[in-house]
């Protein structure tokens, strides 16, 4: 009689540039955590981001707020590998390290929206991604997936399931469908640029450390 392989260690990567981090984000990154049954999830704030404009806080300070949103969740982990690296903070650079760090065999599961799998054709190097990594999808539930084109044809060879991600260390795309909340940085950014109150959309700490500091409030500082 033959014994079950021992199942390997999955680690989830949640990268963003979390401008500010928001309960959208940690509902995101704990459910996966959970209903993905993976050993541990790591928040890895970008540095500087490739493919949009630059943020407005501070990497020191959307550390901060990641480090005060994770303060009573021990699910959840900060990586600051990316802030540590002065060059753009592409995916399959950061892969790559974490590879070099964690070794071959650990299971590493990028984590992202649909709408970056929809585009992810357009990102530097994306065929490489798979050959360090699974990619983990979190979806509305009836989002559709793509049905033509280069990354219908892609997810169609790809296409896992969460077992995967327990048995093999790269190579899949696993769809998770989640209640996700209509929260986005963005949003929060202007409210507050208007003036208006973000309480209640993120961590307590996070709220008081953006007031204390005055961030993204078009109001000069005192």
């Amino acid at each position: 009689m033959t014994s079950s392989p021992t199942p390997r260690t999955t680690i989830g990567l949640f990268g963003g540039t979390f401008d500010p981090v928001h309960i959208g984000h940690l509902r995101i990154a704990l459910e996966l955590k959970q209903h993905l049954r993976l050993d541990e999830m790591r928040l890895i704030p970008c540095h500087i981001p490739p493919h949009r404009r630059a943020t407005v806080a501070s990497a020191a300070q959307r550390a901060a707020m990641l480090d005060l949103a994770l303060e009573q969740c021990h699910e959840l982990v900060v990586d600051e590998l990316e802030l540590r690296n002065p060059e753009p903070s592409y995916s399959v650079h950061t892969l790559s390290e974490l590879r070099l760090q964690l070794g071959e065999e650990v299971s590493l599961c990028l984590a992202m929206g649909m709408d970056s799998l929809v585009s992810f054709t357009t990102w530097y190097r994306w065929r490489e991604v798979l050959k360090l990594a699974h990619i983990v999808v979190a979806a509305r539930p009836g989002w559709p997936l793509p049905t033509q084109g280069e990354m219908a044809e892609y997810l169609g060879q790809r296409r896992g399931v969460p077992a995967d991600l327990k048995s093999l260390s790269r190579g899949k795309i696993v769809i998770q469908e989640l209640t996700l909340l209509p929260i986005s940085s963005t949003g929060i950014r202007a409210q507050l640029a208007r003036g208006e109150s973000a309480q209640y959309l993120l961590p307590d700490p996070v709220w008081r450390y953006i007031a204390e500091h005055q961030l993204y409030s078009s109001q000069p500082k005192k």
